[in-house]
């Protein structure tokens, strides 16, 4: 990660982006867009990573190398965000999760079993694509998932799509200081890149899609094992972060789920080293 923080955020963006094999799967008319990171020559096992809302597969930037060699990585930029095009019905969760689901077995096989793991909008995909696919899903994560337990506090955003230069890059800064991460001071350069790239991409309105309770009634059809993570300041999430947890281990009691210290809501990219070492952790007890 420090070796991040010192590069040009596109030559560490487009490297990465390199070092993939990109997939196009049917969306709809159109197309979705996938990326495939793999150091193990097709033998190491699936884990299938989905953003989060106004995302796009550079939401995982920190994440997808800490799950090299021992994963194949797969990426999706989910259905109206990033470059992939907008699902022919944009309101069903389930809908949606149906095209990300055939869209996995198109790429590495319909046989072949995977971890799913979402972050916010991604969590209700990852819960949705598990509970479609059933036992091929070897367990099921959600990070950040706004959709357990009532609403949390409302997160007010600045416009800014029609602003330019300083200005549009402070504005994202505020952004996601409010929303994505606790702490300013990890801010930097990356983080704003991938901000504006993402703002500029999306069209699926996600809120709605996070908060209709499709998580939930998926966490209940789920037959994998289930991870949560939170970070501690989770904007979406508080002030009912405790309580989203009482919640989903109440619908799971088996669940592993943990608390980020002193972390917002991107915790894959705020605390990834911390993310990252909990994430392998909680994989690991599924890994075939």
């Amino acid at each position: 990660m420090n070796d991040q923080l010192a590069e040009d955020p596109h030559t560490i963006l487009d490297r990465l982006q390199r070092q993939a094999t990109r997939h196009e799967t049917p969306c709809g008319d159109g197309r979705m867009i996938w990326h495939l990171w793999d150091e193990s020559g097709g033998a190491a096992p699936v884990v299938a990573l989905f953003h989060g809302g106004a995302g796009s597969w550079r939401h995982w930037v920190r994440t997808i190398p800490a799950l090299l060699p021992r994963y194949r990585v797969l990426v999706p930029d989910l259905p109206g965000l990033g470059e992939s095009d907008m699902p022919p019905v944009s309101d069903d969760a389930d809908a949606i999760a149906g095209i990300v689901a055939d869209g996995i077995d198109a790429i590495i096989g319909a046989g072949v079993s995977y971890d799913v793991v979402g972050f916010s909008f991604g969590s209700t995909m990852a819960a949705c694509v598990g509970a479609l696919r059933g036992k091929r899903v070897r367990s099921v994560t959600i990070i950040g998932s706004s959709g357990v337990g009532a609403l949390g506090s409302a997160v007010n955003l600045e416009k800014v799509r029609h602003l330019e230069g300083d200005e549009r890059r402070e504005t994202h800064r505020t952004n996601l200081n409010r929303l994505m991460i606790a702490d300013r001071r990890k801010i930097d350069d990356l983080a704003l890149v991938i901000q504006d790239w993402n703002t500029i991409r999306s069209r699926l309105r996600t809120p709605a899609l996070s908060r209709s309770g499709a998580v939930m009634r998926a966490i209940d059809r789920l037959q994998s094992p289930l991870n949560g993570i939170w970070g501690e300041l989770d904007a979406p999430a508080n002030p009912k972060g405790p309580e989203r947890v009482a919640i989903l281990r109440a619908h799971r009691p088996d669940a592993d789920v943990r608390l980020i210290p002193a972390t917002g809501h991107w915790a894959a990219y705020e605390a990834a080293d911390t993310v990252n070492a909990t994430l392998l952790d909680m994989l690991a007890r599924t890994r075939p």
